[in-house]
């Protein structure tokens, strides 16, 4: 409970409309998109500077309170649920683009920009800023940058941490750091802004963007392949890359997401097919139809049973939505739709679909598989029911197989969801006990009093890892 001390203060700084406690606000503020976590915050506070946001953090500070910065609260790993009560801090107010310079292709935006306005915005300017996680329409620019997300064009153009080139941002105890700014080049001392971009909300409070634009490729030509063999189209993906083709997108979808796909997106795709990649390039003209047609040439080799290329661009983005829809179709099945993400080299794109396979059937769950294959990054899905008390358990067991087989084909747990609360007990799998140990050095040097977003990343005991055999 925060005193009324506490209270009176923060409401000094935002006004009073701007700091809630009533319980609705406070329920609204309990969970985020992870399902079956949730904790009652003890305020929701809504800044509108970078002046406050500081104010802010010395009250904060100064008495303990523990701080949850918050967007659209879309993340996937439990990152923005209040654990250990204390403020939740909305970005919402703090949405303005506040430059777009056309002579240094950058922006400059505030953290509660919506992804998918920028994104259009700066379309409308003739530039491109091509982090598109599938959660843009309602994400926000500084929740992706908390998350580090990634999204369909991630293998040709990589994810949100290769276009934030310098950020603006309030420490534990208030002070305002800078760091980077409109610079391609920038080795002055510890890349901080680099450090910042994936910290999940522990390090510090974002509250500025300097983003990179590029310009925008000419063209595009989007296909499908389809195949009865799930391993055909594994070995496509790979066969793909060592072909030298970077794709800007080449995504997978198993059979039973594509059934559930097909019957909320209405695509008349081929029910009794095992595998679609769904790929398309960009880029120059002749290029791209080179790359089409080399691709094709592959799927076939890899015995696609059928190839479609789209026609028109209303075509392609219908594909492109019906993928992003994914998520969606899938949680239409059952009450609870847990949607996990772990990442293989791409070599082992094919034992990974296999193991989840395997595993799926050992704990007798359903499990789809679709994701971003070009990259590695698959989401394996369960769909169930979280009043289903034996059936979830099944499920999380049958996840943390999944996790120790991606790291045993020389993956990780996550590739673009986070850490958060869901990952932390397998943290220790990945970076090892050394590199826990660095993190939470760093973690210390920034909030010694551990009041910002606690409880994530790092797990009160790390989970046993029990090797399962191999792939």
């Amino acid at each position: 409970m925060l005193s009324i001390e506490v209270k009176s203060e923060l409401k000094m700084i935002v006004g009073d409309s701007y700091f809630k406690d009533d319980p609705q606000s406070l329920i609204t503020h309990s969970y985020d998109g992870t399902p079956m976590q949730q904790a009652l915050p003890d305020g929701v506070i809504y800044p509108e500077t970078t002046d406050q946001i500081s104010a802010i953090m010395k009250v904060l500070h100064r008495h303990r309170i523990p701080l949850i910065t918050r967007g659209s609260g879309t993340n996937l790993c439990g990152g923005t649920v209040p654990v250990t009560g204390g403020v939740v801090m909305v970005m919402h107010r703090m949405n303005r683009i506040l430059e777009i310079d056309l002579e240094n292709l950058t922006a400059v935006v505030q953290p509660g920009v919506n992804t998918k306005q920028f994104i259009t915005e700066v379309e409308n300017l003739g530039l491109f800023y091509p982090p598109d996680p599938s959660s843009m329409s309602i994400s926000t620019i500084g929740g992706n940058i908390a998350e580090c997300s990634g999204g369909l064009r991630g293998l040709k153009y990589g994810t949100t941490k290769d276009y934030v080139i310098g950020l603006e941002a309030v420490l534990a105890n208030g002070d305002i750091l800078r760091t980077g700014g409109k610079l391609m080049k920038d080795v002055a001392g510890y890349d901080l802004t680099k450090l910042l971009v994936g910290s999940e909300g522990t390090l510090a409070v974002i509250t500025e963007a300097t983003l990179k634009l590029i310009p925008p490729p000419k063209t595009k030509k989007t296909m499908l392949a389809m195949y009865r063999d799930i391993n055909g189209a594994a070995r496509t993906v790979s066969k793909i890359i060592e072909n030298r083709i970077i794709p800007a997108t080449l995504e997978f979808m198993d059979s039973p997401t594509i059934q559930v796909v097909d019957d909320y997106a209405k695509l008349g795709l081929p029910r009794d097919m095992e595998a679609i990649l769904l790929i398309e390039q960009d880029g120059e003209a002749e290029t791209v139809e080179r790359d089409i047609a080399m691709i094709e040439e592959i799927c076939r080799s890899e015995q696609a049973d059928r190839i479609d290329v789209a026609e028109t661009a209303e075509e392609a983005l219908k594909l492109m939505t019906a993928r992003r829809s994914a998520f969606t179709a899938l949680a239409r099945l059952r009450p609870t739709t847990i949607l996990e993400d772990a990442t293989v080299p791409r070599s082992k794109i094919a034992d990974m679909v296999l193991e989840i396979n395997r595993i799926a059937k050992k704990h007798n769950v359903q499990i789809c598989t679709f994701g971003h294959a070009g990259d590695g990054n698959l989401h394996p899905t369960a769909t169930t029911d979280a009043r289903d008390h034996e059936e979830v358990h099944r499920v999380e067991a049958a996840f943390e197989e999944i996790f120790e087989a991606a790291i045993r084909l020389g993956g990780t747990i996550t590739g673009e969801h986070g850490v958060g609360i869901v990952k932390a007990p397998f943290l220790e799998w990945k970076v090892g006990a050394a590199g826990i140990e660095v993190m939470k050095a760093i973690k210390s040097a920034f909030d010694p009093l551990n009041i910002l977003n606690p409880g994530k990343m790092f797990a009160k005991e790390t989970r046993k890892r029990v090797v399962i055999g191999h792939a």
